[in-house]
């Protein structure tokens, strides 16, 4: 049985939205309501649900991007929110994100090998000649040439940008990676390019993933289990599998009602 990497327990989040001529008037908003997750090493948990059901919120908790209200969050056993400086820093590496969007993620006016080689800069990671020994490595693994570390991001396609995405990730060696909605901007057929390599990586550097996602038909594809999630609540989680065959609730059932080409329950 595998150890648990990472376990969010009854996590809250709320927003408030303000509304009204002058803004005085407000709406608390739950983007995460009692919300929890735990992730084994090595497997790949999927959260997936509409727009809006705090499936991205709860990624950028799960990081300590965003503040949560109450819960916590426990890596290798640790409370992430008791910890700051150092120690949160040290934790940080192995607690990295590949981003939606490979056109905005990445910084135009830095070149490829300064993108892939900024973690390793800021965690102090190395001298400079295995700093870059390390990047260079990395562009391969996951498929770009030796070259591109010269090159500017937008002298590549969308499915290349995101794999210097993966590169940036996966450079300094994590044991988790939030792949948040990675493959939802690109083409289909670059789609399952990026999956096949995901699921590579992982294979190679024993990686545990948290896959963020809307389409049920790549969460069946990468994913061994999965969380569904509708107004910032957790409606149904197990295997992959039996979510996909035998759905519990109807709201899950729905999503996968929306599946091109499935047939309706």
């Amino acid at each position: 049985m595998s150890e648990v990497i990472l376990q969010a327990n009854n996590l809250v989040k709320t927003y408030t939205q303000r509304s009204g001529r002058f803004g005085f008037a407000s709406t608390q908003i739950k983007a995460l309501d009692d919300v929890s997750i735990t992730l084994k090493a090595g497997t790949t948990l999927a959260v997936v649900g509409e727009s809006g059901s705090g499936k991205s919120t709860l990624a950028r908790c799960l990081l300590q991007l965003h503040p949560f209200d109450s819960g916590e969050v426990l890596f290798q056993g640790q409370d992430l929110a008791r910890l700051s400086g150092e120690a949160l820093r040290n934790i940080r590496k192995h607690l990295q994100m590949v981003f939606q969007d490979p056109f905005a993620s990445l910084n135009p006016r830095m070149k490829v090998g300064e993108i892939v080689g900024e973690g390793l800069l800021i965690h102090g990671l190395g001298s400079a000649a295995e700093q870059k020994e390390k990047v260079l490595q990395m562009l391969e693994r996951v498929g770009l040439e030796i070259t591109d570390v010269q090159k500017y991001p937008h002298q590549f396609s969308g499915g290349q940008r995101q794999r210097i995405g993966i590169a940036r990730a996966l450079v300094l060696e994590p044991k988790v990676v939030v792949c948040d909605e990675p493959v939802s901007a690109l083409d289909v057929s670059v789609q399952a390019q990026i999956l096949l390599l995901l699921k590579a990586l992982q294979q190679e550097m024993n990686l545990s993933y948290i896959f963020i996602s809307h389409d049920l038909r790549v969460v069946r594809h990468i994913a061994d289990e999965m969380v569904v999630m509708s107004a910032g609540k957790v409606v149904e989680q197990g295997k992959v599998v039996d979510i996909y065959n035998a759905p519990q609730q109807p709201y899950t059932q729905q999503l996968l009602n929306a599946i091109p080409g499935r047939k309706a329950a």
